[in-house]
């Protein structure tokens, strides 16, 4: 069993990690804002404390800016904390630039490193079935894949350090587009005699609809908005992808979750663009 420490216990994180202490590894874990209880882990003040005697130490927050905090913080960064020989991995849907400048620091640290953020949202972790989506050495994969199998049902290597984070970009930025095109399709269909609850059964027949897509269907027609993947993170990961040289498809994408998270709903599944209104649309 490793010793194993957690960097971020919010609504993915704090499932990841009490997998991976159930199964029987050391878990010891740092989260921004206290008071979060996790089965198993020990809670640490902050991420350098946290890091002290890690093997593997892996980082689940929101966007570039609280992952650098997380790891180079001059004061509490966790990457001045860990032993060489250790091995970092960035979970973060973050941008390939950042998992340059992180993977340059751990070289220097000799301290190895993968870039794995994962497909999936929070049913898949609370079950184990999180897919990561690897970017790094193949040997550096081999040593962690004790850790990883409790969260993952499966792990891609995409390549080289930096794959990872390019997949994951182009992942969410393909569920996106195929969430907002049905919210536009929907209302299409039944101004035309189609309701949708026939045209979410007819689409699920046809190999044209991914399965993605049948299961964002389903929860269109039930009205089901529980935030799974919030609008508001959305919309971070669309912006990323732009950055990373997407272009107009995935520009108006974003421009109606904007628009749905202007109206109140950046905190909602993004199924909720449904209710955004279709005068928001830049298709």
């Amino acid at each position: 069993m490793s010793a194993v420490t957690f960097l971020g216990l919010g609504a993915m994180g704090r499932r990841m990690a009490a997998r991976v202490a159930a199964a029987g590894h050391r878990v010891v874990a740092w989260n921004r804002t206290p008071g979060i209880e996790v089965p198993g882990v020990t809670l640490a003040a902050d991420p350098r404390a946290a890091v002290e005697g890690a093997e593997v130490v892996v980082c689940m927050v929101t966007d570039d800016e609280a992952a650098r905090e997380v790891w180079l913080h001059p004061d509490r960064g966790a990457l001045a904390g860990m032993a060489r020989g250790a091995v970092a991995i960035e979970c973060s849907t973050v941008t390939p630039g950042w998992i340059r400048a992180l993977g340059e620091a751990c070289d220097a640290a000799e301290i190895a490193f993968l870039d794995a953020p994962v497909a999936g949202s929070t049913p898949q972790a609370e079950r184990g079935l999180l897919a990561f989506l690897v970017g790094g050495e193949t040997h550096v994969l081999d040593r962690v894949r004790p850790v990883l199998e409790p969260m993952a049902g499966t792990a891609l290597h995409a390549g080289p350090r930096g794959r990872g984070a390019t997949l994951k970009l182009v992942v969410n930025a393909l569920f996106a587009t195929q969430v907002a095109v049905l919210a536009e399709l929907l209302p299409m269909a039944e101004a035309h005699g189609l309701d949708e609850q026939a045209l979410a059964s007819l689409l699920g027949e046809l190999p044209v609809t991914s399965p993605a897509a049948r299961g964002a269907l389903g929860l269109m027609v039930a009205r089901d908005h529980t935030p799974r993947f919030p609008i508001r993170l959305v919309a971070k990961d669309l912006r990323y992808a732009l950055a990373s040289g997407a272009g107009p498809v995935v520009a108006a994408v974003l421009g109606r979750f904007e628009a749905a998270a202007r109206q109140g709903l950046a905190d909602a599944d993004l199924v909720a663009v449904q209710g955004s209104g279709r005068q928001h649309s830049t298709f």
